[in-house]
């Protein structure tokens, strides 16, 4: 699960177009709470341990309380400051010496993409790292024994995929409409297993990670530039609608 800024509370330098991070609050993303989702649904119906892994800042702490809330049995979280600028490959990395960690495992479900960059590109990477087969774009996922039987979204049709355990999984928010945690959950989650780990517990070497190892630069992250025409309409209520409604029209905003 990815621990990104709350996107509903950026705001924009009107001077620069870059986008105001410092002292945001940090969520997960709605895709990861679709992973964790479908990876309590499974425990409810066929037993199971569900285990919410994440890497990202100091934060975490209070952020995997949410997973915990949801009904993961347990957190296991990575923070250290190495990781700060990871790109997806160090991230990958990182994620799947976790799991490695804490094996056996039957299944890894990961959500199709993160709701700040969007690469799509951690559940594959996790699977090339651990040898393991994947589906992609699931949204609708069932498990019988040891196979897993999946419907991926490909865009033009629907295609059923079956597998087995152990693999990776990257599901799309169609799968499932996460839960909110009652009360008694939240209070509860702070009693649950919580495990911090650093990269020196996973023997990675702080040279692997980070912006000093990551593959891609990013050169600038500006909003769109965006001119106002500063139009002033004065006079009456009904003169002024009415020039409005004109205006609109002649921008093509209206019909």
């Amino acid at each position: 699960m990815k621990q990104v800024v709350d996107l509903q509370q950026i705001r924009i330098k009107r001077d620069t177009r870059e986008p105001v991070l410092e002292g945001l609050p940090v969520l997960f993303g709605d895709m990861d709470k679709n992973a964790l989702e479908e990876a309590v649904k499974i425990k409810e119906k066929h037993g199971a341990k569900v285990t919410a892994l994440s890497v990202g800042s100091a934060k975490l702490k209070d952020t995997v309380l949410e997973a915990l809330a949801m009904g993961a049995d347990e957190g296991c979280i990575v923070t250290d400051p190495a990781c700060e600028g990871s790109d997806t490959g160090a991230s990958a990395l990182t994620i799947a010496m976790t799991i490695k960690k804490i094996e056996p495992f039957d299944l890894v479900l990961v959500g199709e993409g993160s709701a700040d960059n969007y690469s799509g590109q951690i559940g594959s990477r996790i699977a090339e790292i651990l040898n393991l087969p994947q589906i992609t774009y699931v949204r609708q996922l069932s498990v019988e024994g040891n196979t897993i039987t999946a419907v991926r979204d490909i865009e033009a049709a629907l295609e059923v995929v079956k597998a087995q355990m152990p693999l990776v999984v990257s599901v799309t928010s169609e799968i499932n409409k996460p839960r909110r945690a009652p009360l008694a959950q939240i209070l509860r989650a702070s009693r649950k297993p919580l495990k911090s780990m650093t990269l020196k517990d996973l023997g990675i070497d702080s040279s692997q990670v980070g912006s000093a190892a990551s593959a891609i630069q990013v050169v600038s992250n500006l909003a769109p530039q965006q001119e106002r025409k500063g139009m002033i309409f004065e006079g009456d209520l009904d003169e002024t609608v009415g020039k409005l409604v004109d205006a609109l029209r002649k921008e093509g905003a209206l019909q």
